[in-house]
């Protein structure tokens, strides 16, 4: 069963959680009182339905074909060469006797006889032993990394992911092992950020009215998490507005301060229709990979190839950085992993257009529905970035006019502001239309996507938490926030 991850229920950051929370209470702290509401013994029943509905699948679909099939061939087929030899062993023994009568050979005849006869048996048992061998390496077929999915613990961190898909309005048994190990990931990879900040900011609000001295202790913790001054700036007035009125739990203080991240998070989508950053089926999506050397480039389009894979998309790969030295071989290396053809031009420093052409003509011809296209990353000169991508967009415009055309932005989280520094450049030359963050796992600055969207404008479409094939996913606002806020 294919899991696309791309038209994923509520994976739209916040979108889904709002209007339950208004149905149940129309003012603004509606958003936390959805996280305190529930019992936990509510919850603990909900993570536990959720654990047995998701082992029952993996019975399912691995048990039969795995274990079944594959070993009642292996032993006929070892049995099979066994009574065969046993059979040629005991012809010539019960032919033997007749020749015993002649007196004068018989005893040389037997003893050859014999010799031949332990000959065999040797023979036989010797094939018998490499034989369960033989059968012990057929029956490894290479299922076992499923087997670790269905070794799925149930401790905290499977508790905290269901309960964060429970409040986006998802039923049990419709929860499945991808997005649990997935939270599981993004939690874990935020740690080293929210142990920075989350205690801290507890007991400050939890002192009473903020004074100027806690204000610039929150605003100290927020900066060092690399969220910027502009985005600090604006969660500052915000809760001073909020907590200056009133004497605010410390609970409900952290609440109100997710919903003022979510805010800035999804302000660059605020007023554009609602729709998901997702590949269309039987159309050309194109996406334009841009990001300076060393930010992950290579490594997210193997990624987000997978990713396509597995949801149940046609990927192509377009290998347009000729210029920066083993750049084509390595996305040919991760275009092997994520099973995904590479499209390149064998030739050194060839034209980049060039290449997106010939990949929009394979992609166009095995009726591809995402091509990724990997582009230059250096910011030596910036008006030759600028002509080059510039001079794809044209490549594009003529030889696809019907594709629908993206162009992400891969930025490293653990350089943080300067990160964005170099993402401003980009931002110029190029149309973009999203960023992916990668590296999360790495860093105390998680902060920094705050940054990203308040100073560049533009919504993360995806982020990275690992350095597995499988850590990289579609961006949500409200799994974000309760994975960096939540203790």
């Amino acid at each position: 069963m294919t899991f696309n991850w791309f038209r994923r229920p509520n994976s739209e950051s916040a979108e889904v959680p709002t209007p339950a929370t208004q149905e149940e209470t129309p003012a603004p702290e509606a958003t936390p009182s959805e996280t305190t509401t529930p019992d936990t013994a509510d919850l603990l029943a909900f993570a536990k339905a959720a654990y047995k509905n998701i082992q029952e699948k993996q019975v399912e679909t691995e048990t039969p074909v795995a274990v079944e099939e594959e070993t009642p061939t292996t032993t006929e087929e070892v049995t099979a060469p066994v009574t065969e030899i046993t059979e040629d062993i005991v012809t010539p023994t019960e032919s033997e006797p007749e020749q015993i009568e002649t007196p004068a050979l018989s005893f040389l005849e037997r003893a050859a006889a014999e010799r031949e006869a332990k000959q065999e048996k040797l023979i036989a048992s010797a094939i018998e032993t490499p034989a369960p061998e033989t059968a012990i390496a057929i029956t490894e077929p290479e299922p076992t990394p499923e087997v670790e999915v269905i070794e799925l613990e149930f401790d905290d961190g499977f508790v905290w992911s269901a309960e964060v898909l429970a409040a986006q309005g998802r039923k049990a048994e419709d929860i499945s092992i991808e997005e649990i190990t997935w939270l599981k990931k993004l939690r874990q990879g935020l740690d080293k950020t929210r142990r920075n900040i989350l205690n801290q900011i507890k007991s400050i609000v939890g002192q009473g009215p903020l004074n100027q001295n806690a204000v610039n202790e929150i605003e100290a913790l927020l900066l060092q998490a690399d969220v910027g001054v502009e985005a600090t700036d604006y969660i500052i007035n915000a809760l001073q507005k909020k907590l200056l009125a009133e004497v605010t739990p410390p609970e409900q203080a952290i609440a109100y301060l997710k919903q003022i991240l979510r805010d800035i998070l999804d302000a660059p989508l605020a007023h554009k229709p609602p729709s998901s950053f997702a590949p269309t089926k039987d159309t050309l999506t194109i996406w334009l990979m841009t990001g300076v050397n060393g930010a992950g480039k290579t490594t997210t389009i193997g990624k987000l190839s997978h990713l396509a894979q597995k949801s149940g998309y046609n990927c192509l790969i377009g290998a347009a950085d000729t210029f920066r030295a083993a750049a084509v071989e390595q996305v040919k290396v991760w275009g092997q992993r994520s099973g995904v053809e590479v499209i390149a031009n064998p030739g050194k420093n060839t034209d980049p257009a060039a290449v997106v052409f010939d990949a929009i003509t394979a992609a166009e011809a095995r009726q591809t529905e995402l091509l990724l296209i990997d582009t230059a990353g250096r910011l030596q000169n910036k008006k030759n970035l600028m002509d080059e991508l510039s001079k794809i967009r044209r490549i594009i415009a003529k030889k696809a006019p019907n594709a629908h055309v993206e162009s992400l932005l891969v930025l490293d989280a653990t350089l943080g502001q300067n990160g964005l520094r170099q993402a401003e450049v980009f931002s110029q030359a190029a149309q973009l239309s999203g960023v992916v963050l990668t590296k999360l796992d790495g860093t105390a600055k998680g902060g920094v996507a705050l940054a990203v969207v308040q100073q560049l404008g533009l919504p993360i479409r995806f982020i990275g938490a690992g350095e597995g094939i499988e850590d990289l996913r579609p961006f949500s606002s409200y799994e974000f926030v309760e994975a960096l806020l939540s203790g």
